[in-house]
């Protein structure tokens, strides 16, 4: 498991991470999903133990990794945007030597390079030397160092980068199985890879936590739905009716060649567009069109993050 309390990261003026706080649970897999340089990879560094905080905490499984940092990275497999590759060792010469890093024992290693070996379908690849293998089979190799120990928390940067599609959803669905009995942490800042993946999403904007909870939840909390009405009668009396509906927050009535265009803007999961209408004909009012536009996951990406242009 791992908890960050107020974590924070400044460098001069500039704050990459302010803080932050979230729990990681083990039989989840959570993703960190912002545009790139909202502040992910200074998180998992300093969630890794490779940077220091300037202020807050992280515990992993209860150990403050700034005081007994040994002990909390046995807990910790980790992938960084960059695999740490060795170009002129084999894939199992480097997984060995990296199991070895990893105070492995002697008489373990082997085998606990063959399994990993075997979960990311490097068998053919294995005694090829790492320079010699394409930006996929290197990221492979780099995820498979990640799991060697099996280690109980899992934490990739942007772990499918130079996949290729049929890699990409073999690597998913290794993520969704190590989440079942690991706490796994991943980046990107494609909305895919995180929505079709993660249990649980972590949005990042400009260092802070824009939003956190399961795909649905969000999109249920933060979508807005939008209903255009086309109708016709005393716009202050529809104004009045249509306020007074539960679930039509905001609204705006424009003339339009003699007739009224209304449209509601309502954010969460309920779409007013059925209340309004009901509501219009049932006083008297016309409906003569009604067409509602629900925002996309990428609209609400690009609205919680800021990146709307």
């Amino acid at each position: 498991m791992i908890e960050t309390v107020h974590l924070t990261k400044q460098y001069g003026p500039h704050t990459a991470v302010e803080d932050l706080t979230f729990t990681i649970r083990e039989g989840q897999v959570y993703g960190f999903l912002g545009p790139n340089g909202a502040g992910k990879t200074t998180a998992m560094n300093m969630i890794t133990g490779y940077l220091a905080p300037s202020s807050g905490t992280v515990l992993i499984d209860g150990t403050d990794i700034r005081e007994d940092p040994v002990r909390a990275k046995k807990s910790i497999g980790y992938l960084p945007e960059v695999p740490p590759l060795y170009p002129d060792l084999t894939v199992r010469e480097y997984l060995l030597f990296a199991a070895s890093l990893k105070g492995i024992p002697r008489a373990e290693r082997k085998a606990e390079a063959e399994r990993v070996i075997g979960e990311l379908s490097l068998e053919e690849m294995q005694n090829r030397l790492i320079r010699a293998l394409s930006k996929g089979y290197r990221q492979r190799t780099g995820i498979a160092q990640a799991l060697l120990g099996d280690p109980k928390t899992l934490i990739f940067d942007e772990p499918t980068a130079g996949l290729d599609p049929r890699q990409i959803t073999e690597i998913r669905a290794l993520f969704r199985k190590l989440g079942r009995d690991h706490a796994v942490l991943l980046s990107s800042h494609i909305l895919p890879e995180i929505s079709e993946t993660c249990d649980t999403v972590l949005i990042l904007s400009h260092g802070k936590m824009a939003a956190q909870g399961s795909p649905d939840s969000l999109a249920a909390e933060h979508t807005k739905t939008t209903v255009t009405v086309l109708t016709e009668g005393d716009e202050a009396l529809i104004r009045a009716m249509l306020r007074g509906i539960a679930g039509v927050p905001e609204l705006s009535v424009t003339p339009e060649n003699g007739r009224l265009r209304v449209v509601i803007t309502k954010t969460g999961k309920t779409d007013p567009g059925a209340a309004a209408a009901a509501a219009l004909v049932g006083n008297g009012f016309p409906v003569y069109e009604i067409r509602t536009e629900k925002e996309s996951l990428e609209d609400l990406f690009l609205s919680l993050t800021g990146e709307e242009d």
